[in-house]
């Protein structure tokens, strides 16, 4: 069975949230194990790095759907060439004055 495009946004989105949470968990872990143990933060230091690497990456896949939906919400209300005509037609017929409502 083939998605649709709502379906696929959605579950990406899901997917980056429980990603994002999942990071941000390890991070805060990270961050206590470098402050009750400063002496392994040299160790440490390159693990929480990825994390922030990962939520990064996360923030850049937010963006890219963001301008995916702005495009799909863009062409749904633009005008097609046919309405413009019949928008023209009706403004130069007179059917139409500027102060009606």
């Amino acid at each position: 069975m083939k998605k649709d495009l709502e379906t696929l946004i959605e579950e990406a989105l899901e997917n980056i949230r429980d990603d994002r949470e999942i990071a941000k968990e390890l991070l805060n872990d990270t961050a206590n194990l470098i402050a009750n143990k400063p002496d392994d933060s040299r160790y440490l230091g390159p693990v929480a790095a990825k994390h922030v690497e990962t939520l990064q990456r996360s923030n850049e896949q937010l963006v890219k759907l963001i301008g995916i939906r702005q495009k799909e919400t863009t062409k749904s209300v633009e005008l097609t060439e046919e309405d413009k005509s019949e928008i023209f037609n009706i403004l130069n017929s007179g059917e139409i004055t500027p102060n009606d409502n």
